[in-house]
C-alpha cells in the first residue's frame, strides 16, 4: 500500500468522502486500500483479513459508490441491488450500521434482517424500495419463502465472515441463495482464513477473483499485550472480579465457553458491585441488544459473552479482553482477543489458565507463533475452600455445552435458524453445539 493513499485518492463519490470525514477517518487501512479499487472495477474479490482491520468499509464503501454512480431509473419494492450475508445477528446489525453511516449523505436505503425478532416489521420494510439488504441466511430464506423479497435484481453479493458461516452449518442455505440471484453479478467473499472449504466455496460462487491477503493467517495484532495467569478453575470468578475492581477497568469483554458459565460469572460480578451483563444464544434478541447497547455506551462495564461475540463486536477502542476459559479451538483465541487493539488503539488480553488447560495454551502459542507471558495478580488472595464448598468446580477441559435446543421455527437467523444443520456440523475440533454461538 502506498503510504500516501487517502480515501479521496481512491476516487470515491463526494457524499461518501463527506461521511468518512465526519467519522474521523483519513487514511484507509491496508485491506481497504487494496479491496476498494478492485471492487470499484467490478471484478470478484476473495479477501482474507485479520479481524479488526476495517474490512467492512472495504466492501461497503465501493458498493455504495457503485449504487450512486449507476442509479436505476425505477426502484422496485423488496428488490435489493446489493445483498450482504453475515453469520450472526450482531455482525449483520454492525454491517448495516456501517452502511447507514457511510450513506448518510445519500438517498440510499438499507435494511438488516435476522431472526430472533418479530418478522412483521421486516415484512413492512420490504414493501418499500431497498437498495442494500444485510441478512443472516436463515431469516433471508424465510422472507424468500414468503415472497417478501425478490433477489433477481442483486448486482453485488457479499459473503462476510464466510469461514464462520461454514462453521455454523450455513453452506446449504448459501447454496440455495446463490441459485436465487443472477449469475451475472459481482461477488465478494471475505474470510479470516483461506481454508480448503473456503476455496471450494469461492470456486463455486466467484469468477476469476482477485485474491487479497493483508496479514498472515491467524496472527494477532502487535498492539495487543497478551498475558496469562496460572490459577485454579474454582478461583477464576473471584480472580476476574478482583482484576477488574483492582484495576478500575470500565469496559471489559470476558469470554466464557458456556452459556451457563457466562450467566454465573455475570451474576457474581453484579453481586460484587460491577455493572455486568451476559451475552449468549439463549438470550432474546431484545436482551442481547440491550446488553450490547449498554456495553457500548458505558452503562455496562463488563460484558460476559460466549463466542457469539468473537467476530460480531466492533467497539471503538475496547481496551480489555479476559479469557475466563481458553477456547477449545485455538483459532477462536485470535478472534476473541481481536476485539481489542483495533484501528490503531492498544489493547490488553489476559487469559486465566488452570492446569487442565495447558494443552489448549500450547496449541494457541503454536498457532500465533509466540509465547503468552505469565503474570501474577497483585493482592489476590484465593478464598478459603470452605467458602466454596457448596460449589462444584467446572471441568475446563470438557466441553460442557448443552445440545442445541429444539426450535419450532427452524429459521430464525444466526442463533436459531439452521440449528438442526449446525448441530450436524460441529465446529472444527471443538464439538461445540451451535446453540451456544
Amino acid at each position: 500500500m502506498n503510504n500516501n493513499t487517502t480515501f479521496a485518492s481512491l476516487a470515491l463519490a463526494e457524499p461518501l468522502l463527506r461521511a468518512i470525514k465526519d467519522s474521523g477517518y483519513t487514511t484507509p487501512t491496508p485491506i481497504q486500500a487494496q479491496a476498494i479499487p478492485h471492487v470499484l472495477l467490478g471484478g470478484d474479490v476473495l479477501a482474507a483479513a485479520q479481524t479488526g482491520t476495517g474490512k467492512t468499509a472495504g466492501f461497503t464503501l465501493p458498493i455504495l459508490h457503485q449504487l450512486l454512480t449507476k442509479p436505476l431509473q425505477k426502484m422496485v419494492a423488496g428488490r435489493p441491488r446489493a445483498l450482504i450475508l453475515a453469520p450472526t445477528r450482531e455482525l449483520a446489525a454492525q454491517v448495516e450500521e456501517s452502511v447507514r453511516l457511510y450513506s448518510k449523505h445519500t438517498k440510499i436505503r438499507s435494511l438488516v434482517i435476522f431472526g430472533g425478532v418479530n418478522i412483521n416489521p421486516q415484512i413492512n420494510a420490504l414493501r418499500q424500495p431497498i437498495d442494500i439488504v444485510v441478512a443472516t441466511p436463515g431469516r433471508l430464506l424465510d422472507h424468500v419463502g414468503q415472497k417478501n423479497i425478490d433477489l433477481s435484481g442483486v448486482e453485488t453479493l457479499v459473503l462476510d465472515e464466510a469461514d464462520r458461516m461454514l462453521d455454523m452449518g450455513f453452506i446449504r442455505d448459501i447454496r440455495r441463495i446463490l441459485k436465487l440471484i443472477p449469475e451475472q453479478r459481482q461477488s465478494l467473499l471475505f474470510s479470516a482464513t483461506f481454508s480448503e472449504e473456503i476455496r471450494a466455496l469461492a470456486k463455486s460462487s466467484l469468477r476469476d477473483p482477485i485474491e487479497i491477503s493483508v496479514a498472515p493467517r491467524n496472527t494477532t495484532s502487535e498492539l495487543i499485550t497478551q498475558e496469562m495467569v496460572q490459577t485454579e478453575q474454582r478461583h477464576k470468578r473471584d480472580l476476574v472480579s478482583h482484576i477488574i475492581r483492582q484495576s478500575g477497568w470500565h469496559q471489559v469483554l470476558v469470554f466464557c465457553r458456556t452459556k451457563h458459565g457466562a450467566n454465573r460469572l455475570a451474576e457474581k460480578l453484579s453481586k460484587d458491585g460491577l455493572s455486568a451483563a451476559a451475552l449468549h444464544g439463549n438470550k432474546s434478541q431484545a436482551a442481547r441488544t440491550r446488553a450490547l447497547t449498554g456495553f457500548k455506551s458505558g452503562k455496562v462495564a463488563v460484558l460476559v459473552a460466549t463466542d457469539i461475540a468473537a467476530r460480531g463486536l466492533d467497539i471503538d477502542q475496547l481496551p480489555y479482553v479476559i479469557n475466563f476459559e481458553l477456547p477449545q479451538v485455538a483459532e477462536d483465541y485470535v478472534h476473541r482477543i481481536g476485539r481489542t487493539g483495533r484501528a490503531g488503539s492498544e489493547g490488553r488480553a489476559i487469559s486465566l489458565v488452570d492446569s487442565s488447560e495447558t494443552r489448549l495454551l500450547k496449541a494457541i502459542e503454536r498457532l500465533i507463533k509466540r509465547p503468552i507471558s505469565p503474570i501474577e495478580i497483585e493482592g489476590f488472595v484465593p478464598p478459603e475452600p470452605s467458602a466454596e464448598a457448596a460449589e462444584k468446580p467446572t471441568a475446563p477441559n470438557r466441553d460442557r455445552r448443552s445440545a442445541p435446543a429444539r426450535n419450532n421455527n427452524r429459521r430464525s437467523g444466526s442463533s436459531s435458524g439452521s440449528q438442526s444443520r449446525s448441530g450436524q456440523r460441529s465446529r472444527r475440533s471443538s464439538g461445540a453445539a451451535p446453540s451456544n454461538i
